[in-house]
């Protein structure tokens, strides 16, 4: 199956290598250059991790990278080549609007347009795009590789056809798909933002410490990490925005981002990925080092 998969963050990479691995051809899009070829270096690496663990052959994991192209332009791809495109930019919904109406003045009626939003209404990106039953949301959970669910989200236009296609191929990458109605932040996002800002305003009264609230949600809960560790781990940024859309879209104030989250996120303190959030990732060593500043206002 040829691919497209637009935009080569964190999880256009993990889906661009989890099509690869099951022998789909990918075609990598984004308009930073750097930020491709820092991608596709960061697939080499992650195929390679695969490769030592055993779950993937030497051959697979060359055939991996193989089938994956990153400079192949959005524009030089062949209307009837292209089954599926998968749009992965960053939640906001102007921008992904604007993604949505440039592919369907590309690709025809026949190619089946997909969002990953983790929260934006599909029903929305898809305004006014013509053949609106070919649109359908995939939300893929990070990291990609490892992770086996995928919400399908559907619209009142998404047809039966788009739908059994997608499906098929969520069960041909190993992973379970669930298919949900398109309401923000579907069902994942809604039941698990609202628990994250429970512990976030939790800090925020100084009810306990980062580390106590961490470790009563794993022991009492079995989950396999602390919500405060989890968010840094999804993006402190990400949360925010996600938490902001379903606070307007619903209009319940339960669902506004806790202060302590938007300071961290005003002062640039993103999680793991700028090595700072809840907890402190500058740091080596094998414990968990919780962001002391927090304690004191920042």
């Amino acid at each position: 199956m040829n691919i497209v998969v637009i935009g080569a963050g964190t999880m256009g990479q993990g889906i661009a290598q989890t099509l690869a691995m099951y022998d789909n051809k990918v075609f990598l899009i984004d308009n930073n250059e750097n930020q491709k070829q820092t991608a596709f270096q960061n697939i080499q690496n992650s195929v390679q991790k695969f490769v030592k663990k055993g779950q993937l052959t030497e051959s697979q994991g060359m055939q991996t990278i193989l089938n994956i192209n990153i400079a192949t332009p959005l524009e030089q791809l062949t209307h009837a080549s292209v089954e599926l495109v998968i749009e992965a930019v960053f939640e906001n919904l102007e921008v992904k609007k604007d993604i949505f109406i440039k592919l369907s003045q590309l690709f025809n009626d026949a190619t089946i347009l997909a969002t990953n939003t983790s929260s934006i209404s599909i029903s929305k990106v898809a305004e006014n795009i013509p053949a609106p039953d070919r649109i359908i949301g995939m939300h893929f959970m990070n990291p990609v590789p490892l992770m086996k669910l995928v919400e399908i989200i559907t619209t009142k236009h998404t047809s039966e056809k788009t739908l059994q296609k997608i499906v098929l191929l969520t069960e041909q990458l190993q992973k379970c798909p669930c298919v949900v109605k398109d309401f923000p932040g579907f069902i994942a996002n809604r039941i698990l933002m609202p628990m994250l800002n429970e512990a976030f305003l939790s800090l925020q009264q100084g009810i306990a410490t980062i580390e106590t609230i961490d470790t009563i949600c794993k022991l009492g809960f079995g989950h396999p990490m602390g919500p405060l560790q989890l968010a840094d781990f999804i993006g402190l940024d990400i949360c925010c925005n996600i938490l902001n859309i379903m606070a307007q879209d619903f209009n319940e104030p339960k669902y506004k981002p806790a202060t302590i989250l938007t300071n961290l996120v005003a002062n640039g303190h993103l999680g793991k990925k700028t090595n700072l959030g809840f907890y402190n990732y500058s740091i080596s060593t094998n414990k968990l080092i919780p962001n002391e500043a927090i304690y004191h206002g920042l």
